[in-house]
């Protein structure tokens, strides 16, 4: 009977009940945003794991969700985005406290190429940031890709072991985005988010996690940049867009000297910003 009580962790650290977050052999990485990181095993985004964040559509906020990790003071190595939806700006990277000079964009003309692109920079070891955007519904792309099914694009399970055995390899934070619609489609991802636009952030649904079931979406409030409210005032929108608040968030971001965006560096400026066909 004494073993009644025994809990699963200290049998194994990979143990936990249906009833209780998992805390998993390593800490997770502060997601920035309080609310999420109580709900997500380890108290954060778990490095050295495939995360999946399934969206309706690119473009809704997910970066703005990473915002805090992306710029992460003390972390040092690479960013890589392998075919960002849209243009990078960066200027706008290096008003969010993120080097442009350490973000390195990947174009592929083949989805293979893509995935290829993803699990070699998981396996370099030198990354702490690997981002991996997969086509939309309507998005077109050229030739056949291995690993990739013909009907509706979907990513065969082996191609998704192979990139989470990758990121296993190392400690690097890995994201993969997906069409909300592959929600249904297995995957070996431990971490599945389905995102929503809602107004003033996102609202959060925990499609798979290593513990119990969420009862209910969590709203992730996600401001845009106070440069921009400051620009263009936006009807109904208080807080963020106050002088008050909004001199106080400049202070407390970092700052990178403007010339490091000019001279040279503006004809590389290709390297971070392009647009998906």
């Amino acid at each position: 009977m004494a073993r009644a009580g025994l809990r699963p962790e200290t049998i194994h650290p990979s143990l936990w009940r249906a009833s209780q977050l998992a805390r998993g052999l390593v800490p997770g990485v502060d997601t920035g945003h309080p609310d999420l990181s109580a709900q997500l095993p380890g108290g954060g985004w778990p490095p050295g794991s495939l995360t999946e964040i399934l969206l309706p559509q690119p473009g809704i906020g997910e970066l703005r969700l990473l915002q805090p990790v992306l710029r992460r003071p003390m972390a040092r190595g690479t960013v890589v985005l392998v075919q960002p939806p849209y243009i990078l700006q960066p200027l706008a990277l290096s008003w969010w406290g993120v080097d442009p000079a350490c973000v390195i964009c990947v174009r592929a003309t083949r989805q293979a190429d893509a995935l290829w692109a993803a699990e070699q920079a998981l396996l370099a070891g030198t990354c702490r940031l690997v981002l991996l955007w997969l086509p939309t519904a309507g998005a077109r792309s050229t030739g056949r890709a291995k690993g990739v099914s013909d009907a509706g694009r979907h990513l065969r399970p082996d191609a998704l072991r192979r990139l989470h055995l990758a990121a296993q390899a190392g400690s690097t934070l890995f994201f993969l985005f997906r069409p909300l619609r592959d929600a249904v489609q297995p995957s070996p991802a431990p971490l599945r988010l389905g995102l929503a636009p809602a107004r003033d952030g996102v609202h959060i649904r925990f499609i798979k996690r290593r513990g119990p079931v969420a009862a209910a979406p969590l709203f992730v409030p996600l401001w845009p940049s106070p440069a921009l409210l400051d620009a263009c005032p936006v009807p109904g929108v208080s807080s963020p867009a106050s002088p008050a608040v909004a001199s106080q968030w400049r202070e407390s971001q970092p700052r990178i000297k403007p010339h490091a965006l000019y001279g040279k560096q503006q004809r590389r400026a290709s390297s971070y910003a392009y647009q998906d066909n």
